[in-house]
């Protein structure tokens, strides 16, 4: 296993802390995001990890050399140019992933509970992706059918489905309720099957975007993990909670 985290964001909600440092770097706990990240993937095995790169990088590199990136081997997918956005962001660092090899894909600002042995010894090799999903309250839901697989997309607050071809049909499956309404967490699971469509996408777009408009083709599955928290700490409002969730993450 590979992973991937996603620390390449502007970090708008966090300012005024991030008008002279990256998100990635911002304490918790009195550790960076980024080395809270670092080291549970360390723990669980997974040494080689990728880390995009656009707000005040060259901070995020001399971070990772200062430390001996904790331990793992750490690559960089540099978007200084242009912030591609989750589903961009993945397809660019493509190249420096072994093909052989599941990744593992994070968010460097959402700190969880998640057991990553657990999830990397359950998931399904024959899937192009497996979503860490929960219950949590929200407005934006993954739709998944009895099998745990993905069939679109729910924003509670529009009355909006996706995929819009089949907008229909989804939403009077979900009513009827043959669907089940699932929350992101941020945290996947991909193999080199998600890139088979990828390129076809335009430069920068969302990974959830793409994952909706191919989950008729490709089986994207859900992973509900027990006893699941997770904290969101790319907003002011939450990194006040931070320091008591990575008490409760130890």
């Amino acid at each position: 296993m590979q992973a991937m985290i996603f620390a390449a964001g502007l970090g708008t909600r966090l300012k005024p802390i991030t008008d002279t440092m990256p998100k990635a770097l911002v304490p918790v706990g009195g550790k960076p995001l980024l080395q809270w990240q670092l080291e549970k993937l360390k723990k669980a095995g997974i040494v080689d990890v990728v880390i995009n790169l656009h707000h005040f990088p060259e901070q995020i590199r001399s971070f990772i050399k200062e430390n001996d990136a904790f331990g793992c081997r750490v690559q960089f997918s540099d978007e200084s140019d242009c912030l591609l956005e989750t589903g961009g962001g993945l397809r660019k660092a493509a190249s420096l992933f072994r093909t052989d090899e599941p990744i593992l894909v994070l968010n460097v600002d959402v700190l969880n509970t998640l057991d990553i042995n657990v999830l990397v010894a359950s998931y399904d090799k024959r899937d192009a992706a497996t979503l860490v999903v929960s219950e949590r309250q929200t407005q934006r839901y993954l739709l998944f059918d009895e099998k745990g697989l993905l069939v679109g997309w729910h924003n509670k607050s529009t009355g909006e489905y996706r995929p819009i071809q089949r907008a229909e049909e989804i939403g009077a499956l979900h009513r009827e309720g043959g669907l089940r309404m699932l929350a992101f967490s941020g945290t996947h699971i991909v193999t080199k099957r998600i890139f088979e469509k990828m390129w076809s996408m335009p430069d920068c777009f969302p990974i959830i975007d793409y994952y909706i408009s191919v989950c008729e083709e490709l089986p994207i599955r859900a992973y509900i993990p027990d006893h699941f928290q997770m904290l969101d700490v790319g907003k002011l409002e939450t990194l006040s909670e931070a320091d008591n969730f990575v008490g409760i993450k130890k």
